[in-house]
């Protein structure tokens, strides 16, 4: 399996069922200029859990879309995951299991890094507990498994008619302060993702509550995590600043 996807519950879930079925996991990311590949194929080496035993929490690792990537990229990391495809279909060759290929570009470096199984993994280790497929949403802690309140989305224009009539509501910016010195929405009360769950006493959970960020992404862990406090009317504003720079206000540098 040549696992190209972009998100920690997939990732979990491809390698989870690889072990499973006893299938090579062709492992590659990237991230702006940097990209990382590797072959997890056990039992002859570690699992993608042997080298990230747990996920981040959410909203600790931007996505692509929003930490951007070098254009290039994507094709140097999927041209090592391909040679590595190749060379495990022919049986040829050095492959990257138990190695992880570390790819520098602004420094036009690879490193290599050494992977060990480790013996007390939950999936492939001595003792496994994991022998089936799991929520890999709940094990990740995104998604909206959780029950409570359902989170709501409110279009830019939905948005602007709210700000218009000086409707009864917070509006909270989840970027960073360099974004927010780039491009604001006018009325938005900036609270960087990073820093929300610490703040949540400056913010009142009966109020009605709409949050934007750049495209969105942030802004939705950002509601999630706004639910899972007991906040009961949380919106996010779909497609974020660069949705309101293309449909409200053309003059809002897109970055």
């Amino acid at each position: 399996v040549a696992d190209g996807t972009d998100n920690f519950p997939t990732r979990y879930l491809v390698n989870d069922a690889c072990v499973l079925l006893g299938k090579a996991n062709v492992y590659g990311s990237i991230f702006r200029f940097e990209g990382q590949a590797s072959v997890f194929k056990s039992p002859d080496g570690p699992c993608y859990r042997c080298l990230y035993p747990a996920p981040p929490p959410p909203g600790l690792v931007p996505s692509c879309a929003e930490g951007g990537v070098l254009g290039v990229l994507p094709g140097v990391v999927g041209a090592i995951q391909a040679t590595e495809t190749v060379k495990l279909i022919l049986g040829k060759g050095e492959t990257l299991v138990g190695r992880l290929l570390a790819f520098d570009a602004l420094a036009m470096r690879f490193r290599e890094l050494k992977l060990r199984k480790d013996p007390d993994c939950p999936l492939c280790g001595r003792n496994p507990t994991i022998r089936q497929l799991i929520d890999y949403p709940k094990f990740c802690g995104v998604g909206s498994y959780q029950e409570g309140p359902a989170m709501g989305e409110i279009t830019v224009t939905e948005l602007k008619a709210l700000l218009d009539r000086k409707a009864d509501f917070d509006l909270i910016d989840v970027r960073e302060p360099h974004e927010e010195a780039i491009a604001r929405i006018p009325g938005a009360r900036l609270i960087p993702l990073g820093t929300l769950e610490g703040r949540l006493g400056e913010l009142d959970p009966k109020r009605k509550i709409a949050v934007h960020c750049k495209s969105g992404a942030r802004s939705r862990k950002a509601c999630e995590l706004l639910l899972s406090k007991g906040f009961q009317d949380v919106s996010n504003v779909a497609g974020g600043i660069l949705q309101w720079a293309q449909a409200i206000d053309p003059s809002v540098p897109k970055y």
